[in-house]
């Protein structure tokens, strides 16, 4: 398994534990297990990369499964729309109609050469991809960049209160992610979707390591209310730790001193260093 996104997966299933010659059959098992265990559903695409597993993936979401075999994939990605290539952004696909890429069609009467011209390194990614070529493995041990969660209210929040509370238990459960991995972050990252679907994303990067909740909480906090707080109603929060240390087991912590809170009278300023 070689995670994708926060919700998402490439499985190489060619030799499996089941010994189940059927991606498809093995697929349904996973999506009729999930929905026993959790009554969400899930997606699934079938293919022989991971470019039309991908793209497959899409074709019938939220609670599909499709299939693309090696007969049909030509003729399907001829008639598909530049958009719908996993890859290609708004910006490259607003540049590949203006010069006439509109399906992939269009894409295979360009030449690797010209396509590289036009775009750049990626332009060879997309030759590939358009003629069935792309040799990339499942790769199970790819380094984590970030661990994260987040949450999508039934009911749009407006009270900052409910907000924390709920960015407390997020933070909670990301720094227990944390524990489990042996890793530690540097880079704090709090997202926030309001009720019309408008998203943003504040991040703070601090000195040292962290993974304890008291320390990350407070940053988290922090981001809600700068550089101002919530305008509207709140859909969904998450919060995100990224710039991990893969060697942080047994890292030494970063502690912090109150220095805020009253001094005692009479109590001298010391401060001793080796």
């Amino acid at each position: 398994m070689e995670p994708l996104s926060l919700d998402e997966a490439y499985l190489g299933v060619t030799s499996n534990k089941q010994a189940n010659p059927s991606a498809t059959h093995l697929a349904q098992a996973i999506r009729a297990q999930i929905w026993a265990e959790t009554g969400l559903t899930a997606s699934a695409g079938v293919s022989m990369n991971k470019f039309r597993a991908k793209i497959a993936s899409d074709l019938n979401k939220p609670n599909g499964l499709s299939l693309i075999t090696p007969e049909q994939a030509d003729a399907f990605l001829d008639q598909l729309t530049i958009e719908r290539f996993h890859g290609i952004g708004t910006k490259t696909a607003q540049k590949m109609k203006q010069l006439g890429i509109h399906h992939g069609a269009d894409l295979k009467t360009w030449s690797e050469l010209e396509l590289a011209q036009q775009f750049g390194k990626v332009g060879r990614h997309f030759f590939r991809i358009v003629w069935g070529i792309d040799e990339r493995p499942v790769q199970p041990d790819r380094e984590r960049k970030s661990v994260g969660m987040e949450t999508t209210f039934r009911h749009d929040l407006s009270d900052e209160a409910e907000m924390a509370a709920a960015l407390r238990s997020l933070t909670e459960k990301v720094c227990k992610r944390l524990e489990r991995l042996e890793t530690a972050a540097m880079t704090v990252t709090l997202k926030i979707k309001y009720l019309d679907f408008v998203q943003v994303t504040r991040s703070k990067t601090t000195p040292h390591y962290q993974r304890d909740v008291e320390q990350i909480y407070p940053i988290v906090d922090h981001l809600l209310h700068h550089p101002e707080g919530p305008t509207r109603p709140v859909r969904l929060l998450g919060v995100y730790l990224s710039h991990l240390d893969h060697e942080a087991n047994g890292l030494p912590v970063q502690l912090s001193l109150p220095f805020n809170r009253p001094r005692p009278s009479g109590v001298d300023d010391i401060l001793t260093g080796t």
